[in-house]
This record gives C-alpha cells, sequence and structure tokens, in this order.
C-alpha cells in the first residue's frame, strides 16, 4: 500500500527551494574551484554575469530602466532569504541597504549544522558577481557599487548623467 505525501505548504516550499538553490550554489562553486582554481571561478562569475544580463534584457518590463530593473531584482533576491532590506531614492539614484542579509544567516545556519561551505563568507562572491551583472545591464552612465557593513551591505547605482533626481 503506497500514501500520498502530504502537499508542502507554502514556507515549506520556499525552504526547500533555498536549500535545493544552496545545494546547486555550493556544489557548482566545490566543482569549479576544484577543478579550475581561482581562474575558474573568474571564468565562473564572467559567465553568469553575462547569461544574468541577457535574461534581465530579455525579461526586463516595458518603461522600466535597466537599473531600476536590477536593483529590483537584487531586492527580491535578498527577500527570498528574509533579509531586512530597503530601497530609497537619491538625488544622484537608489541605494538598497541589506542591514540584515539572510543569505549570510542562511549559510551560518547552515555551517553550524555542520555544512562545509565552499566560502567562508558568501559576500565577495555576491558582491563581485551582482557589480559584473550591473556592468553589463544597466545604463552606461550608472555605476553600481556595494559596501559590506556587518552581518550586511548597501548596493548604491549611481548616475553620472546629467538628469539629477532617481536612476529610473
Amino acid at each position: 500500500m503506497t500514501t500520498e505525501p502530504a502537499p508542502l505548504d507554502p514556507a515549506e516550499k520556499v525552504d526547500l527551494w533555498r536549500q535545493r538553490y544552496f545545494e546547486a550554489q555550493a556544489a557548482a562553486e566545490e566543482f569549479i574551484l576544484g577543478e579550475h582554481g581561482e581562474e575558474g571561478l573568474t571564468g565562473w562569475i564572467d559567465a553568469n554575469s553575462r547569461i544574468t544580463a541577457q535574461l534581465l534584457q530579455a525579461q526586463r518590463p516595458a518603461g522600466e530602466s535597466a537599473t531600476d530593473h536590477f536593483m529590483g531584482r537584487l531586492q527580491r533576491q535578498l527577500l527570498l532569504y528574509d533579509s531586512a532590506v530597503t530601497s530609497e531614492p537619491e538625488p544622484t539614484g537608489t541605494v538598497l541597504r541589506n542591514a540584515d542579509c539572510g543569505i549570510l544567516r542562511y549559510r551560518k545556519r547552515a555551517a553550524r549544522a555542520g555544512v562545509v561551505l565552499t566560502f567562508s563568507s558568501p559576500c565577495p562572491y555576491c558582491q563581485e558577481l551582482n557589480t559584473a551583472i550591473a556592468d553589463r545591464y544597466v545604463e552606461p552612465e550608472v555605476t553600481v557599487s556595494c559596501e559590506q557593513s556587518g552581518d550586511g551591505c548597501t548596493w548604491r547605482a549611481e548616475s553620472s548623467g546629467p538628469a539629477a533626481g532617481a536612476v529610473g
């Protein structure tokens, strides 16, 4: 006699997707570093940023700037892990404040549970990857940067163009 498993509730589905993504990312990182070292990781970031920028271009809603689309995607990505993140318009662009990074928290919890992590911190990888995506995707007059702060970070999309006001 077989029994059907109970359907997952929405919170269980979210946790399972986080776990599966984490497992896939960790496996890719371990393989790339093991087979190709740091040069392989640089190549991985290059390929990942190229592919992601192309996908963002194809998915960008009509009337939305590439910068706003990128910053919104980054915010949603952080929110997937229950990060304490806010977005604030500034005179030259947008600031995304991640006061408590859920990705970092998730990884710390995994490490405490005995999971061997490829990187001691995901932050340098996240910053390098997302900056590379932005370099390929946002408007040429916009610079995207990130500053680490404790268990969070601050992302800035700043326009050097002649127009004042928020990017977008």
